[in-house]
């Protein structure tokens, strides 16, 4: 039986930050689940990763431990508005870790 690779759930390779938040989203729902799905800057948590609430948090845990504590992505998704957590995708909160890196 051949088990699922993790290199499905990795970007491209071309913006690091977007392949670690790639491989953590795998990490967290399950590197199973996600084996089929290419895992970029345009993949939405809802539609395409079907991501809980509880998920999101596993995600920001992981986040924080990976990137430090200037990325509080908790904080960062109270002040969103629910159709634009909905809507999220890898990109958007690839951008919002480099602006925390960045700062």
């Amino acid at each position: 039986m051949t088990q699922p690779t993790s290199t499905s759930t990795t970007a491209t390779g071309s913006d690091p930050v977007i392949d670690v938040v790639a491989r953590l989203v795998g990490e967290v729902i399950g590197e199973e689940y996600v084996a089929d799905i290419d895992i970029g800057a345009d993949t939405s948590f809802s539609g395409d990763l079907e991501m809980e609430s509880i998920e999101f948090v596993a995600l920001a845990e992981a986040l924080q431990l990976h990137f430090g504590e200037r990325v509080n992505f908790v904080a960062w998704l109270a002040e969103l508005e629910l159709d634009d957590l909905i809507a999220m995708t890898v990109g958007q909160v690839a951008t919002f870790i480099e602006g925390c890196i960045a700062s």
